[in-house]
């Protein structure tokens, strides 16, 4: 019997866990849903179609989670505060940002250790965009 060493075998990441691009592209676009209809969040977009922010954040999202590297190919290191310092990113949209990812999630229906895995970077990702008091 040949023994299998300890670390040779491939392990999955996240982003195959979870069910890859369509896991994502579902989360994103049901996130956008709610984006629409919030006059708060919606002002934080200049483009007349969500379409292309929808499209960056799933690539960001596939990427980070360890799927294809198309976010980077396309616009370079993701550099997250920076690409948010024109928005004032305060308490309020925050929340709100929280509440639309929590209704996304939500409806995946993930299993708890991923929903929970998921749910604890997107609470850090929000706090770290804030970039104005109150």
């Amino acid at each position: 019997m040949t023994e299998i060493r300890r670390g040779s075998l491939p392990q999955q990441t996240f982003y195959e866990l979870v069910g890859g691009e369509p896991t994502f592209r579902r989360l994103v676009h049901r996130f956008y849903q709610g984006v629409a209809d919030d006059p708060e969040l919606r002002a934080m977009y200049p483009e007349e179609d969500l379409g292309p922010a929808e499209e960056r954040l799933t690539l960001f999202l596939m990427q980070y989670w360890g799927g294809p590297r198309t976010y980077s190919d396309e616009r370079g290191h993701p550099r997250l505060r920076m690409r948010h310092v024109p928005f004032t990113v305060d308490r309020a949209a925050h929340d709100a940002w929280l509440r639309h990812m929590r209704a996304a999630v939500d409806e995946l229906a993930l299993p708890p250790e991923h929903e929970q895995q998921l749910w604890d970077y997107l609470v850090y990702a929000a706090a770290s965009m804030v970039n104005t008091p109150g």
